[in-house]
């Protein structure tokens, strides 16, 4: 059964201490211009880790249906799209029941990349889905040659599951990932940022 996420949008602030302050937040129609300049400007360096649709053509929406179609998503409980300012980070595939799983996909612009952006989002959504969500897993599935990513989840401390052989269609193609995942038990009532905080300020 879905369970509805009723106080959808949502917005999460990080109170970690450390600059750039971090906003998780809807994404939202007066955010196009900005979004569209930042897609625009980092499509090659994005979209070499995108899926793709196999048949090579997929279905074209508008921006403002893309949003639409986040925020019905985002309250069926289906998917979780964060906004970081011009980047996005995604919790998808959400599953209640006895699963109880939600799978994490994020991007950052090149030009904010190596700067513990997405590490510190990634923490953000993990402790949402553990904390108010409810989930008791997170995964990540992450293509070989992509060490940036494979660099956040090792921060983390994500536990690598192994390899899904053709698991994504990207970029024309069917590529392998490395799946990675956290799940309460890995946090001992902890949090994800908390503990990431802890690990990168000790003397």
């Amino acid at each position: 059964m879905e369970r509805l996420v009723q106080d959808w949008p949502e917005r999460l602030v990080s109170h970690d201490g450390r600059s750039p302050s971090l906003v998780l937040r809807a994404l939202q129609q007066r955010d196009r211009p900005e979004w569209e300049r930042v897609r625009h400007a980092n499509l090659q360096y994005v979209g070499q880790w995108e899926p793709t649709a196999p048949d090579g053509v997929g279905r074209r929406v508008t921006f403002r249906q893309y949003v639409k179609s986040l925020d019905r998503e985002a309250r069926a409980g289906r998917i979780v799209p964060f906004l970081i300012e011009a980047e996005q980070m995604h919790l998808f595939g959400i599953v209640h029941g006895s699963l109880l799983s939600g799978s994490a996909g994020y991007w950052v612009a090149e030009e904010h990349a190596g700067r513990g952006i997405a590490t510190r989002a990634l923490a953000m959504v993990c402790d949402y889905a553990f904390g108010p969500l409810g989930l008791h897993r997170v995964e990540v599935n992450v293509r070989p040659e992509n060490a940036p990513s494979l660099r956040v989840v090792e921060h983390l401390r994500f536990r690598d599951e192994g390899v899904r052989e053709r698991y994504l269609h990207i970029n024309g193609g069917w590529r392998d990932h490395r799946t990675f995942a956290l799940t309460t038990d890995d946090l001992d009532r902890g949090r994800v940022l908390e503990r990431w905080t802890r690990a990168h300020t000790q003397p």
